[in-house]
């Protein structure tokens, strides 16, 4: 009798791949390329030695005001139902669903809070900050020497595409019965963020590289869950 292989399991083992192949090439394209000075470049007015889009409605109060605070709500209504359910549990919602809203829950707390510590400590700074775009600092890339005395940038990875990076979460509800559909809505998650990321390299707050290390680190994050919840295996 032959016995089926686990898609979900096989998705799993590229998924680890996927992730250390995509760590080289971010990593080396950071290292030796100027992709990133190029798109500041792009958006910076060097006459008016400012960029034109930090302070613009769209970027600065629709992106980062409207947008995060909308994405917020939908997370502070995920904690009111399950803390609701804590104490009193909803006779329509079964241990799949709120294993699965949990499991969300989590994620959104666990991607920004980890993103935000690293970033804490980090001695990149932002565009806007650097000798370039008319600040102080050097630009310097993840791998280059932190001259002595130099004060931390504190702006590596991107924050706000932190934001919307949880929602790659919400592919969990499509595992593990549909795999194909977990990976749109996981992209999906994950495009928002780089949305959000890019609209805060317009405004020369992040470079393209910060956003694209966001991106791999909520990956990684959302794999080792899944991994520890067994829900890709789930029967």
């Amino acid at each position: 009798m032959l016995v089926k292989s686990n898609p979900p399991n096989i998705s799993f083992k590229i998924a680890w791949w996927m992730l250390v192949i995509s760590a080289l090439i971010i990593l080396l394209m950071g290292e030796f390329t100027k992709v990133d000075l190029m798109i500041e470049d792009y958006y910076y007015d060097s006459t008016l030695k400012t960029f034109p889009w930090k302070t613009a409605w769209f970027a600065k109060v629709f992106m980062h005001v409207y947008v995060k605070n909308l994405i917020l709500s939908f997370g502070f209504l995920l904690y009111s139902i399950l803390l609701i359910d804590m104490f009193k549990p909803f006779s329509i919602m079964n241990s799949w669903l709120r294993l699965r809203l949990r499991f969300v829950a989590v994620a959104s707390v666990v991607i920004p809070v980890t993103l935000s510590l690293i970033k804490k400590y980090s001695a990149l700074h932002c565009p806007w900050d650097i000798d370039r775009y008319n600040g102080s600092a050097p630009f310097l890339k993840l791998l280059d020497y932190v001259p002595k005395g130099l004060e931390a940038g504190a702006c590596f990875p991107a924050g706000h595409a932190s934001t919307g990076l949880w929602l790659a979460s919400l592919c969990v509800f499509w595992l593990p019965t549909n795999p194909t559909k977990a990976k749109y809505v996981f992209a999906i998650g994950i495009f928002i963020g780089f949305i959000l990321g890019w609209v805060q390299q317009m405004r020369g707050a992040h470079f393209l590289f910060h956003t694209l290390w966001s991106m791999w680190i909520a990956s990684f994050i959302l794999l080792l869950m899944l991994k520890a919840s067994n829900l890709i295996n789930e029967h």
